[in-house]
Order: structure tokens, then C-alpha cells, then sequence
């Protein structure tokens, strides 16, 4: 397989994975959480690597997922009070976060793969070089296969909770006379979010994963306000925006995650 190839096979998969909860996210009126979750993971990706000192330590995902369980739920606390509004909230504690994550990255991290610059603005045409080998055998770019796994998540996860995730949306009050747990389907859904804008981290960077979390269902969401017609749109809108951006950034001969 080409690298050309790969890369694209790696954006699509990445703005697939990206759309699907990016839909739950803007019919929640949370657009903004996904920038800050996309941002605040950082804390919890250096935090993880100081206790493993292993980069490609799974414990990374795991220190991520809950940074961004975390950020949710210090930001709903802070609006809870009624002092101050969700968006006054997520600018009080994801700059807080992210900037925590920068400074220890500054002081004790220099000398790693953990550069802010790349974690931020993410280089797709680097993620071909990063190679899944099993027993000495070359299977392709290890992104590629995170991707795959964390698609497949995705749509796992909206199947068997789509009737929750519907009505949790559009009226939690009627969900929880249900029987259904609005809170649980909030954070598993916050704790997804989480794992899937970890996964797209090391291979786009924080700034790609929000535009394929926000722009997609943000436009299949002009177009339709049907849920099952929203989630089939919006991937194919991500799959678009990648194809496109990416043969855009070989013609003007620019950075691809810009043109996606």
C-alpha cells in the first residue's frame, strides 16, 4: 500500500470516527466540550506517560479518556453553581488544563515525542512512518488500525444505546421517567468523545479532530434534522472534507490538515 493511500485511509477513518459522536455533541448544544476535551487530553496523555515512561502505552488512552471525563465534570460543577454559564465554565477550566499539560511537557518532556506544536496543528503525511510490525512483519501505519478499532467503537456504542441517546438528547427529563440514565449515557458518551480524540491525537492533532467533530454534523445538520439521516451524512461529509483537503494540500503544495 502507498503512502498516498495510507494517509488518506487514515483521514477518512479518522473524520468517520470523529462524526458520528460529533453529532450527539452539536444536538447538545456542546460543540465548545469537544474543544475542550480535544485540548485538555494533553494533561492526561503527559500524566500517563510520567507513571509508564512508555509513549506507546495504552495507559495513555486511558489517562486521556479520563482527563476528558474530568474536564466534563469540573465544568458542569462550575455551572451547577449558577454563577457563571456552560461556555464561561469550559473557558474557565480547559485553558486551566491544557496549559498545565504544556508546562510539564515544557519542563519534563522536552526531550520526547510530546512537541505542542505538533500535538496542536497533527501531520498526517508523518503517519505512514509510524508502523504496526508483528512479528517482523510490516501490517501498515499503527494509526490506521487504531482508527479501524475506534470506528468500530463508535458504532457499536451508538447502536446499542441509540434509543437512550435520542430520547437523552431531546428530553432528559422524559428518559430519566423512562428509566433510562441521562447521566451515564452523558458521560459514556463524554468518555467516548474522550477516547476517540485521543486516538486521532498523535496522528492529526487536536485542531483536525475538533473540525471533524464539529464541521460535519454541523453541516449535515442545515441539511436535515432527521437523527438516523444526520449520522449518515455526517461521515459522509468527513469523508469529503479528508479526500478533498488532502488532494487540495497536494495541488497548492500546503499543509493537509489545513485544506481538510
Amino acid at each position: 500500500m502507498s503512502p498516498e493511500l495510507e494517509i488518506q485511509l487514515i483521514a477518512i477513518l479518522v473524520a468517520t470516527s470523529c462524526a458520528l459522536p460529533g453529532v450527539f455533541l452539536i444536538l447538545r448544544q456542546m460543540a465548545m466540550m469537544a474543544d475542550a476535551i480535544s485540548h485538555t487530553i494533553l494533561l492526561g496523555i503527559v500524566l500517563a506517560f510520567f507513571i509508564t515512561q512508555d509513549l506507546s502505552s495504552p495507559f495513555l488512552i486511558i489517562g486521556a479518556a479520563l482527563m476528558g471525563t474530568i474536564t466534563v465534570f469540573l465544568v458542569e460543577t462550575i455551572n451547577k453553581t449558577k454563577l457563571v454559564n456552560e461556555d464561561a465554565a469550559i473557558g474557565l477550566i480547559f485553558p486551566f488544563l491544557f496549559s498545565l499539560g504544556i508546562i510539564l511537557i515544557t519542563l519534563y518532556a522536552s526531550d520526547i515525542h510530546l512537541d505542542v506544536d505538533a500535538v496542536l496543528l497533527g501531520e498526517l503525511a508523518f503517519a505512514p512512518f509510524n508502523r504496526l510490525i508483528i512479528n517482523g512483519v510490516d501490517i501498515g501505519p499503527k494509526s490506521l488500525y487504531i482508527m479501524l478499532v475506534v470506528l468500530i467503537l463508535n458504532i457499536l456504542y451508538i447502536g446499542l444505546f441509540f434509543k437512550e441517546l435520542k430520547l437523552s438528547t431531546f428530553d432528559s427529563g422524559l428518559a430519566a421517567v423512562l428509566g433510562f440514565s441521562p447521566i451515564f449515557i452523558h458521560y459514556s458518551l463524554m468518555t467516548l468523545v474522550s477516547i476517540t480524540a485521543v486516538s486521532a491525537f498523535d496522528a492529526v492533532g487536536a485542531i483536525l479532530v475538533l473540525a471533524f467533530m464539529v464541521g460535519p454534523p454541523t453541516t449535515a445538520y442545515l441539511i436535515t434534522d432527521n437523527l438516523t439521516k444526520m449520522l449518515i451524512l455526517s461521515p459522509i461529509f468527513g469523508i469529503l472534507s479528508a479526500l478533498s483537503g488532502y488532494w487540495l494540500a497536494i495541488y497548492f503544495d500546503v499543509t493537509i490538515a489545513g485544506t481538510m
